[in-house]
């Protein structure tokens, strides 16, 4: 059955809210939450970036909800090894409650070193590497590796993970899922892909829990709702890999003239028609999705909790 989490978006709020939004999908019915891992936003209407290993360490004290990053990209803005101990500390702090999502990344964020920003294929080679430095690294061994793309010497976690640490790979085509498959516990995607996830499973990833994450905007008044969505989050729509190679929030920002309110309109998921939530969260059970991760855009975070409690997770529990 599939379970329905809250998406915490660094993007969007500050450290302080995100928190009070962790306690409030807890007493919604929300039985999990992912958060995001950005050092830019994807605009500056959005505004916000906290570190998303600092958060972890909050969300660990106010919440006993299990915690899952959507996504980290181990390979060049944090080097594995440091990557190994952040996830190892976070799954410490939330007794055993932490999981390890990481993708092949944005040039938005992992640009700022002033490194070559790869091609997909490069990155995934790169992606391969770090999980295995890190799933070493989790076994508390001293472990020395001169790889292709990383050095890592004499390295030690004296602080490891309790229990498993399951790593999440994420990705959006059959090449991402195919990979997932090879090197990840989970497969993480975003669209409701019935033929993605079953590539996925496929090429070696049955049994394993497949994870998807949306974003909807409550509120009284659609049109606004659909105006403020466009505002904040018209970056969802960018076509292709438009949203993988554009290094900052500007080049996002002008990039986002080519969506329409009218085609976020018609994406779903804008007002307050329990239907309309609905028909976008269901074909995810459809598609056998384990794990489903839904984050309000815009403040009216207070109706949207309340919404969801009484109208929408009730019937997807139905």
């Amino acid at each position: 059955m599939t379970e329905f989490g809250y998406f915490l978006c660094c993007e969007e709020f500050t450290p302080a809210q995100l928190l009070e939004q962790a306690r409030l999908a807890e007493e919604a019915g929300f039985t999990r939450l992912a958060v995001s891992d950005h050092y830019h936003p994807w605009s500056d209407a959005q505004g916000s970036s906290p570190f998303v290993w600092s958060l972890i360490g909050a969300l660990s004290q106010v919440t006993r909800l299990p915690v899952t990053t959507l996504v980290s990209c181990p390979t060049v803005r944090l080097h594995p090894a440091v990557t190994a101990q952040a996830a190892a500390t976070s799954s410490v702090l939330t007794g055993g409650r932490f999981r390890l999502g990481v993708g092949t990344g944005e040039a938005l964020n992992e640009h700022i070193l002033g490194t070559v920003w790869p091609s997909f294929d490069v990155r995934a080679e790169m992606l391969a590497e770090a999980v295995a430095v890190i799933r070493a690294l989790f076994t508390g061994e001293t472990v020395s590796h001169r790889g292709h793309h990383f050095t890592v010497d004499n390295a030690r976690l004296y602080t490891v993970p309790e229990g498993e640490l399951p790593i999440y790979v994420s990705g959006f085509g059959p090449k991402a899922a195919r990979l997932a498959a090879r090197i990840g516990d989970g497969f993480v995607t975003t669209a409701a892909d019935a033929d993605l996830v079953r590539r996925f499973r496929v090429a070696g990833g049955e049994g394993r829990p497949v994870i998807g994450s949306t974003k909807v905007c409550w509120g009284r008044d659609r049109e606004e709702a659909v105006r403020t969505r466009h505002r904040l989050w018209a970056c969802e729509h960018l076509p292709g890999e438009l949203a993988q190679i554009l290094p900052t929030p500007r080049h996002v920002e002008q990039a986002t003239g080519l969506v329409t309110e009218a085609m976020v309109a018609e994406a779903g998921g804008c007002g307050d028609d329990p239907a309309d939530h609905l028909a976008l969260l269901r074909p995810y059970r459809q598609a056998r999705f384990d794990e489903v991760y839904v984050g309000q855009i815009g403040p009216e975070l207070r109706g949207f909790f309340d919404f969801y409690r009484d109208r929408v997770l009730p019937e997807l529990a139905g």
